[in-house]
């Protein structure tokens, strides 16, 4: 199979790198997939996932609007997001509130969508997202002459196009970046230190150092 599309260009939020996408794709619990239903509508709905061979894998119940959709109209559209910090509008401006941003990652996929019929890639896609959600074990691995093939339906999405963004403060200078850095260190939410790992901080000696420049 031929290699997807990943758009690339010079704009300073786009994840160039497909490992980093994989990477993000394979770390993250829910997606939305996106279909269209018979009155043109979209819709959307987030489900568990897997990404084995450049496919994105679910599973599904046997029935449902989702799986009518997808036969009717095979375009889809995949989509994973993860919020990493709110920026509240005082890191910018004591009073101006239009100033509040957010940190994230996230990923679009469009492609074609089907229903795997393949005993054998269903199983491979089952078990696939068994090792994602339960990789500690405790079940038996599925095979392709179980039962179990006949009541769960898999939808596989082969991506046309895929695109990455972030926004880590990779477009800023660096000072403005690393005083950025120390304001979410400051606030201490959640959230801050995942933010700032994934910002290329560390706390070294007590200080928080730049170890990696170009994390993404």
């Amino acid at each position: 199979m031929e290699d997807f599309l990943i758009r690339r260009d010079h704009r300073k939020l786009q994840i160039k790198s497909k490992e980093k996408i994989i990477e993000f794709l394979s770390s993250e619990q829910t997606g939305r997939v996106a279909s269209i239903d018979e009155n043109g509508f979209p819709q959307i709905i987030p489900m568990n996932f897997v990404f084995i061979n450049d496919t994105i894998y679910m599973h599904s119940h046997i029935r449902g609007e989702k799986l009518d959709n997808i036969k009717r109209n095979q375009k889809v559209g995949f989509e994973v997001d993860k919020s990493l910090e709110f920026l509240p509008s005082y890191f910018s401006d004591p009073t101006d509130a239009s100033l509040a941003d957010t940190l994230y990652i996230s990923v679009v996929i469009k492609g074609n969508g089907s229903i795997v019929s393949d005993k054998k890639e269903k199983t491979i896609a089952l078990n696939g997202l068994m090792k994602k959600y339960q990789p500690e074990g405790g079940y038996e691995p599925i095979k392709p002459d179980m039962d179990v093939l006949k009541g769960v339906e898999v939808i596989k999405i082969v991506p046309e196009s895929l695109t990455g963004k972030y926004k880590i403060g990779q477009d800023m200078d660096m000072k403005s970046r690393i005083d950025l850095a120390k304001q979410i260190l400051e606030r201490n939410s959640s959230t801050a230190k995942e933010t700032l790992n994934v910002m290329g901080f560390r706390i070294v000696d007590n200080e928080l150092k730049l170890i990696d420049d170009t994390p993404w």
